[in-house]
């Protein structure tokens, strides 16, 4: 709807990355500018702050501080893992929603997330509408995971895949330094698509790369795996350099994690399982069946956190995808999520920023393309190569103070 006049509100969700408060800083400056949007508040801890009526007065901050943001990883405003039920099985949630949005006038909302978030968001902009409150709701996109559908690709997912590429690159150097073998087993996020995994086949492209890959997109053998890792060990001196991501599967489709330890996994509030610890499992696995020395590294939160190593044109999207959000909304679109386009006719990578469903994303993933898995499924080809490479160019660092980086510092004021 155009026109609305009133408040809007931000929120993040879902795990952080390195450039989601480049989209708050695009969201937060753009709608401060905007005369329809008479006062900007960020939501703590994402639909929670709504619920709990915590909200922070952006206008209270200093803009030197909401610039910093692009260049500070994690959520600023605080993140949430929060599911709302539907809205036909239990209203108790939208009701405190609309509650708030009525208290505040707030008739612009956005929300930053990846799946889950976006089927927040479509819950919430469904409800409103039913209710017959006006308000424009549109998705902000980010996750390193990579997998939203409907984008080219994810704000968040270059610099994390920059990430993995690059300390790839250095771990492979220090791996094969010494005149004796070692296997070494690193474990990358992603629970059912492996794009950050596949990541680490730019390392590979420069010549320091892994030696098998393994991508959920394809079940795992754990006999084939070990006879894999013993064919290269044989071929290279007793060296040998896997990249694993942590929600492989065992033919059968149970998590190879669980199938190797025989534990029962926790789960999060989206029923999703807590991975982690898979490349020790594999290392010990190795190191049993061939006697050799073997190390497990899981790159845990530092792939998605590492904004020192930050893809310029990642950040810069990021906070494009704020902007054009806040701008949609004022011109009246509702209901919609920011999507990337990609655009070759220069013979150059261009982004071109448009609006999809938000309910096209809700809980939708999206999958490395199974053509794109080349060497009897442990590798990639140059079709990955050439869709990541053109992401991750260009730095872009937080200013220095004695020698470390200067990320913002929020006030977080309020709203009283």
């Amino acid at each position: 709807m155009k026109n609305l006049v009133g408040a809007c509100i931000f929120g993040q969700s879902g795990g952080p990355t390195s450039v989601i408060n480049a989209s708050a800083a695009g969201v937060f400056l753009e709608a401060l500018k905007q005369k329809n949007i008479t006062a900007v508040y960020g939501a703590a801890h994402g639909i929670k702050g709504i619920l709990d009526d915590r909200l922070y007065d952006i206008s209270k901050e200093d803009k030197k501080e909401l610039e910093l943001l692009k260049y500070t990883p994690s959520s600023a405003l605080g993140s949430v893992r929060y599911k709302l039920k539907n809205a036909e099985a239990d209203e108790t949630d939208y009701k405190r929603i609309l509650e708030i949005f009525k208290k505040y006038n707030v008739r612009y909302f956005f929300y930053n997330g990846g799946n889950d978030s976006m089927d927040t968001c479509n819950k919430v902009s469904k409800y409103l509408m039913k209710s017959g409150y006006d308000c424009n709701v549109i998705g902000v996109p980010k996750t390193i995971d990579n997998d939203l559908y409907g984008t080219d690709h994810c704000p968040g997912y270059a610099s994390a895949a920059k990430y993995v590429a690059t300390t790839m690159m250095e771990l492979n150097l220090d791996a094969t330094v010494y005149d004796k073998g070692q296997v070494t087993v690193v474990e990358i996020m992603g629970r059912n698509a492996g794009w950050l995994t596949a990541a680490s086949a730019l390392a590979s492209y420069k010549g320091l790369g892994p030696d098998l890959i393994y991508l959920p997109e394809l079940p795992f053998d754990i006999e084939k795996f070990l006879v894999r890792v013993k064919e290269i060990m044989d071929k290279n001196k007793g060296k040998c350099i896997v990249a694993v991501s942590e929600g492989i599967k065992t033919p059968e489709g149970e998590y190879v994690a669980e199938a190797i330890s025989a534990e029962q996994m926790k789960k999060d509030n989206f029923g999703h399982a807590q991975l982690g610890g898979l490349a020790i499992k594999l290392a010990d696995l190795i190191g049993n069946r061939y006697g050799v020395k073997v190390r497990g590294i899981e790159f845990s939160l530092m792939q998605r956190c590492g904004a020192h190593l930050a893809s310029r044109i990642d950040v810069e999207e990021a906070f494009k995808a704020g902007q054009k959000a806040v701008r949609a909304a004022v011109a009246g679109e509702t209901d919609k999520m920011v999507v990337f386009e990609r655009d070759m006719s220069s013979g150059k990578y261009v982004c071109k920023y448009k609006l999809m469903d938000v309910a096209l994303a809700a809980n939708t993933e999206k999958k490395v393309p199974l053509e794109w898995i080349t060497g009897d499924g442990t590798m990639l080809g140059q079709a990955f190569i050439d869709y990541a490479l053109p992401l991750i160019q260009g730095d872009c660092k937080a200013p220095l103070e004695d020698g470390l980086p200067r990320f913002a510092k929020l006030k977080k004021v309020l709203v009283k």
